[in-house]
């Protein structure tokens, strides 16, 4: 089991009970990134918050600075003279994710013209590919939006990742992996939701810049 998520246990011994799937998703997702994939995320309310909160652990730095290395430095340097050593100084480098609850222009179009409810599913039919990974946060795991996202993930391939609270849910049976942590109120989720997904950020980062 990967050493943050087993720091994770230590901090919150509740958390045990998750453990292996918390680094089963961690796994999944770190070889997606090493195949050159993506990570897809979807919530309403304080899950979409937790997703915005995710991207941007994943987007940039997180517990440490990932700069630029020194091969695709030269590479970019090579292929722009605009690029030099200070612009790049102040890049780190990014593991690809994307929030589809923040495309507002898009979100309140589709649901104008179309189905509020396939808000979700019709992002990851856009953007969704074979090796990516969908990851939806619902506290009750009923969503019907995150639930029509994470049904068009699977049959694209991508691995289906949920995070919801301990009742069986319309997630936990869609998830190739669910996370349900052991709480059933909706604010004591979040709460449990938020070192859950800070472990999985810290695990990935380690993967791919503790050189």
């Amino acid at each position: 089991m990967n050493k943050r998520i087993e720091m994770l246990t230590q901090k919150y011994p509740q958390l045990e009970v998750v453990a292996k799937d918390v680094d089963a998703a961690t796994d999944k997702i770190i070889q997606c990134y090493k195949k050159g994939g993506k990570v897809l995320l979807c919530g309403n309310g304080g899950s979409a918050a937790d997703c915005t909160h995710i991207v941007g652990e994943l987007m940039k730095g997180f517990m440490k600075k990932r700069p630029v290395a020194e091969k695709q430095a030269k590479a970019l340097k090579k292929a722009n003279p605009n690029i030099d050593d200070e612009f790049l100084s102040n890049l780190q480098c990014g593991l690809p994710a994307v929030n589809l609850c923040e495309s507002q222009a898009l979100l309140s179009a589709f649901c104008n013209d179309v189905d509020p409810e396939y808000i979700y599913a019709q992002q990851v039919f856009g953007l969704g590919k074979k090796g990516d990974v969908f990851i939806g946060l619902s506290t009750s795991g009923n969503a019907k939006n995150v639930n029509l996202a994470a049904n068009i993930a699977k049959a694209l391939g991508l691995t289906v990742i949920g995070m919801t609270g301990q009742r069986d849910s319309k997630l936990s049976e869609n998830s190739d992996i669910c996370i349900k942590v052991p709480e059933t109120e909706t604010y004591k989720i979040q709460e449990l939701h938020l070192p859950v997904y800070h472990a999985i950020c810290d695990a990935v980062e380690a993967e791919f810049f503790d050189k």
